[in-house]
């Protein structure tokens, strides 16, 4: 049987970059200890079966030494303030994943002739937080009033998704990589980045954190767009990050969803009960998070209180339990963005995009399956 020759310190970093240990994968690879102790080779067949399930390219196991694998965009994620350490694969793919589609989107759109938007890079870090947050909310149509009619505040998150997509924007959200229901994204390593983009501005929200914390990820990343600048982001409501650019764009993104000057109208400043909590959020149709953080800048929540009474929703929001299942073409078109995935779908049934190739960005394996999921989307074939 032939082996396969591999530097050992490459399989170690493979298995320590996908964050695994060796007794993780022994009862797939029961010489992986062996492997990297440089005693014994595997075969290729047993490299293959071993980069795929560390997530990494064979091609890199062959390399001398591991490569230099710097995230492709600012990273504003921290811990206590400091840096995290190197990203998951499950992180990096969804980047690549993304970044593959808004080429593929930037090209279409070149080739149908669109503009580019002109929110992107229409205010700058450092202006007023009231007008830039009124900016966007007039690009969007962001209509408080209009949204405090919604039924629930999730109803009023899937209408915040659709106008963003209305006036250009990718909006891409899921809780796993690419269509793999196994690999599940970490909303701990991170909640949601921006691609700036002219053409392609895109938004990427980790559909694995709650609900709660998607509105805020959306109205933070699209306050990224509005300065031009791409970021990967782990700030919540709750966060005061101790980046100057983070920190705007949380102040906008709470005043964005919940403007300060109408908040204090309809906020009894000397009552911060559960009642009061849970009539805001009805109020604004924003989860009960963004209230807190909004009575902590109105200063009726302070200090000790803010944060107890922040961590103590958190973890009420967390217990409940989460939904299962759902519709397929319903949640893949909420993965890839449905304005992406009209776009993909026109141009594939009018032969610029070849089916092997919208299968792959879209998560589908079957004509048929594309086909209704063109009706999902709103196009007809």
């Amino acid at each position: 049987m032939n082996r396969v020759p591999v530097e050992p310190r490459m399989l170690t970093w493979a298995r320590e970059r996908a964050g695994r240990g060796v007794e993780d994968l022994a009862a797939k690879f029961p010489k992986l200890a062996e492997w990297e102790a440089g005693e014994r080779q595997p075969t290729l067949r047993q490299l293959e079966a071993f980069s795929k399930a560390v997530h990494v390219p064979i091609g890199f196991l062959f390399l001398r030494e591991p490569p230099e694998e710097p995230v492709p965009i600012p990273d504003f994620r921290t811990i206590a303030d400091e840096p995290l350490g190197r990203p998951s694969p499950d992180l990096f793919d969804t980047l690549y994943l993304c970044q593959q589609r808004q080429d593929w989107y930037r090209d279409w759109a070149r080739r149908m002739g669109e503009e580019p938007v002109a929110f992107v890079g229409s205010v700058r870090v450092g202006d007023d937080v009231e007008r830039a947050a009124a900016a966007i909310r007039h690009a969007l149509g962001f209509d408080v009033e209009a949204r405090r009619k919604m039924p629930t505040w999730t109803e009023a998150l899937r209408h915040f998704i659709a106008q963003a997509e209305e006036i250009g924007v990718l909006v891409m959200v899921s809780g796993v990589v690419g269509s793999n229901n196994r690999r599940k994204l970490d909303p701990q390593e991170f909640r949601g980045f921006a691609l700036a983009d002219p053409l392609a501005p895109l938004v990427f929200v980790n559909g694995a954190d709650t609900k709660a914390a998607q509105m805020f990820t959306l109205a933070h990343e699209l306050a990224h767009l509005w300065i031009a600048q791409s970021a990967l982001s782990d700030a919540g409501a709750r966060e005061e990050p101790d980046q100057a650019v983070e920190r705007w764009c949380n102040r906008v993104a709470a005043e964005l969803l919940v403007p300060m000057r109408l908040f204090r109208d309809v906020h009894e400043p000397r009552s911060t009960s559960r009642e009061e909590l849970d009539r805001l959020a009805r109020y604004f149709k924003v989860s009960t998070l963004v209230i807190l953080r909004r009575m902590r800048d109105a200063g009726t929540l302070r200090g000790g209180d803010y944060w107890r009474a922040y961590d103590e929703e958190l973890a009420r929001l967390q217990a409940r339990p989460k939904a299962r299942g759902g519709d397929f073409y319903l949640s893949q078109a909420a993965r890839a963005s449905r304005r992406f995935a009209r776009a993909v779908v026109i141009s594939t049934f009018e032969g610029h995009t070849a089916f092997t190739e919208a299968f792959r960005m879209l998560g589908v394996r079957k004509t048929e399956t594309l086909r209704r999921f063109a009706e999902e989307v709103g196009v007809s074939v």
